[in-house]
């Protein structure tokens, strides 16, 4: 498993949306984004991006577990 690239908030946001989330709010900083739970296979899913010129790679590693990706499903959607 390779390092998690440096990304923007909004680079990580575009990369959400191609995943079905879609966002829902902001509050400062913070967007929220959020994604409908698939019948019978998912659950609705939330996460918070900070709109950072660059994410920390342990809270990118976060993000992606909380909307339900493993690393190289999030990594193909770059």
């Amino acid at each position: 498993m390779s390092k998690l690239p440096v990304l923007s908030g909004r680079e990580v946001i575009k990369a959400l949306r191609k995943a079905g989330f879609t966002v829902v709010g902001q509050k400062g900083s913070h967007i929220r984004v959020k994604r409908k739970a698939i019948e019978g296979v998912d659950r609705t899913r939330m996460t918070i991006v900070p709109n950072h010129k660059e994410i920390d790679r342990g809270t990118l590693g976060e993000i992606i577990r909380q909307a339900g990706l493993t690393r190289d499903e999030f990594m193909d959607l770059l």
